[in-house]
């Protein structure tokens, strides 16, 4: 099989990143650490090319042709251990860790699964740090800072635990094939692991609704009286709405309500 018999695949979301000044910007974006590189769906292997050439590299790719074009195209790689690929569902093969070292995780991922990666990523303790390619609206969600529309669950959970930012936005001409809307470079430098699954809930109760206030949200699940004591222990305004609230807020409120 060649690169040029490849058809993407819609039901694996495949756009190939094929512009060498983005690739090229992703390399520079990386952290600076001997860590690990984990690559998420290398597709034709247009960025793994790049990668390997900075450092080991262990990649996990679902379609069994590209698994196939890779392994013709990365064969010294392979032979060498400088690339090791795992061929299936990345999401059946992640446990507590993906992979058994500290990692850097470095990828073009499809947006169908990009957030679900994302969250997996957060809460693994080998992960320290993400840089990844994801749809733009994606990345806004997870960068938003409070009092944005966009500010939601995923911004104060990756917010909690890490430093988040936007590298570049990439323009559809980038892919082949072109996708429908802008992607963007997300970067996350994790502090520390998101494992508390207790506040991730509360998170997805405060949030949703969000055009309601934070109060009927929270009241659908948590005990109106209390909630209205921790309202004026933190100085919360009644009809304060979900977005308006800080990373540290949400804190402060889950802690009084445990």
């Amino acid at each position: 099989m060649n690169e040029k018999s490849v058809i993407a695949k819609k039901k694996f979301g495949q756009n190939f990143l094929k512009d060498a000044g983005v690739l090229n910007k992703i390399i520079e974006s990386m952290p600076k650490n001997n860590y690990k590189i984990v690559e998420i769906g290398p597709g034709l292997g247009d960025l793994t090319k790049y990668l390997v050439n900075v450092k080991s590299v262990e990649a996990f790719e679902v379609d069994t042709d590209l698994c196939e074009l890779l392994r013709d195209k990365f064969k010294n790689e392979i032979d060498t251990k400088r690339l090791i690929l795992h061929c299936g569902d990345v999401l059946k093969a992640w446990k507590s860790s993906l992979v058994e070292e500290n990692y850097n995780l470095v990828a073009n991922l499809p947006y169908y699964i990009a957030t679900k990666i994302i969250l997996k990523a957060l809460a693994d303790k080998k992960c320290q740090n993400i840089l990844v390619m994801v749809q733009l609206e994606v990345a806004q969600k997870f960068c938003a800072q409070s009092g944005k529309k966009e500010f939601g669950s995923l911004s104060v959970i990756a917010q909690s635990i890490a430093d988040v930012s936007i590298t570049q936005i990439v323009p559809p001409s980038s892919f082949e094939p072109q996708p429908k809307v802008d992607s963007a470079v997300l970067l996350i430098k994790k502090h520390k692991t998101a494992d508390d699954k207790f506040f991730e809930n509360f998170l997805k109760v405060a949030f949703m609704q969000p055009r309601k206030t934070l109060m009927k949200n929270l009241s659908s699940t948590y005990d109106k009286k209390k909630l209205q004591e921790i309202y004026q222990t933190l100085n919360l305004k009644k009809e304060i709405r979900p977005h308006q609230l800080t990373t540290d807020d949400y804190h402060q409120l889950y802690k009084l309500l445990s």
